[in-house]
């Protein structure tokens, strides 16, 4: 393909879904117009049906983002919409059709889409691969991932591990590497004071974050357990956690409450609609991600655009994007070691220095890298 401006068609979440793949999706096709090209999105009427989702609700109480053009045209449970989709978008004929793939219940929607357009022989069908084997696993999972990945062209992983495993069931196709790219669509780098005034936080004490949807594989028991046994009152220490428990929350209540930390932990359990995020991270000296899986993180991209030091264990394709010792620690996921490295930031008195060294490193993740992959991709195909 010639390096023309595209048309372009994503499949997956956006408005008024919410969440950090609508977030990207919206974020990626605001980049492919920005450079000129003609991109939209085809969203679900329905994304999961209630029983596959453990939140309180699938959708944004935020407006719709402004200048993109999306349609609520796809259902994830109702073959028939498949294939009519599918045929629709054969007949558009777009260069490229990129799918967001995260989930193997989405892996019959997308696969049996991508099917049908294939038939045009003319769009390039690629895939950005948040994962490929999921955190957690339920059956059905490898055939619905095999039944997906037989009609995409090619690959874009979020991380190494992803990469790894993509291999196990495609090693053939044309393939590149780009890492989530900065979530810049939460609103400008606050003032400290001002972000705690805003949460209505006591601005005497320092504050680490654990945020996002809490499941259990991103390790928040070993983060109680580690701040347990930090020295919290002469560093005036308080731990935030901001996000709606998907997982059993009873069991991390009486975490807190066993290991007698319920002066010094203050749960907001909720979902952090995008116009309140950056009021949490600009109020907390360092981001805390003690993940016991994971392939990479919005979390770690929100940090990086509101330039606030990180922890994370050495897990996944987290490593990749934390630079040990230069933006924040990674650690393995023994509560000690966790807790030792958030006594080392305070300690050492890293949160300058960690901040000067971020606003260099973030420069790697601009959103025209991973257009341009995605363009240089496409030709290859």
């Amino acid at each position: 393909m010639e390096s023309k401006k595209k048309k372009i068609i994503l499949v997956g979440t956006a408005h008024p879904f919410r969440g950090g793949l609508a977030s990207y999706n919206e974020r990626l096709i605001k980049q492919f117009l920005d450079e000129g090209h003609e991109a939209e999105i085809y969203t679900f009427t329905v994304q999961y049906p209630n029983f596959l989702f453990p939140g309180k609700t699938q959708y944004s109480e935020e407006p719709a983002p402004a200048d993109l053009k999306i349609t609520r045209n796809v259902s994830s449970i109702n073959p028939f919409n498949w294939i009519r989709i599918g045929n629709k978008i054969r007949k558009e004929k777009p260069d490229i059709l990129i799918f967001k793939y995260w989930l193997p219940f989405m892996g019959p929607c997308f696969g049996t889409i991508a099917r049908k357009v294939k038939k045009n022989k003319h769009t390039r069908i690629i895939s950005i691969l948040d994962n490929v084997i999921p955190h957690e696993s339920r059956i059905g999972d490898k055939q619905f991932t095999k039944y997906f990945l037989k009609p995409i062209d090619g690959f874009i992983s979020m991380s190494k591990s992803v990469e790894d495993d993509l291999a196990k069931f495609d090693v053939s196709k044309p393939r590149d590497f780009n890492p989530h790219p900065l979530f810049d669509n939460f609103g400008p780098i606050l003032d400290k004071k001002e972000a705690k005034d805003l949460l209505g936080l006591d601005k005497d004490f320092n504050y680490i974050l654990f945020f996002g949807i809490i499941r259990d594989y991103k390790g928040l028991d070993l983060l109680l357990e580690a701040f347990s046994k930090m020295e919290r009152n002469s560093k005036k220490l308080k731990l935030l956690i901001a996000g709606e428990y998907y997982s059993n929350e009873e069991k991390y209540q009486e975490l807190i409450k066993s290991l007698e930390l319920t002066q010094d932990v203050i749960v907001v359990n909720k979902f952090i609609n995008d116009s309140e995020v950056g009021r949490y991270f600009c109020a907390s000296d360092i981001i805390a991600q003690p993940y016991k899986s994971a392939t990479q993180s919005g979390v770690t991209q929100i940090a990086y655009h509101f330039e606030i030091p990180m922890l994370v264990t050495n897990v996944g394709g987290l490593p990749e994007m934390v630079p040990d010792g230069k933006v924040g620690y990674v650690t393995s996921q023994a509560p000690e070691d966790i807790a030792a490295a958030l006594e080392s930031f305070y300690t050492d008195e890293k949160e300058a220095e960690f901040k000067a060294n971020i606003k260099i490193e973030k420069q790697k993740y601009l959103w025209d890298k991973l257009t341009e992959k995605v363009l240089t991709l496409a030709d290859k195909i």
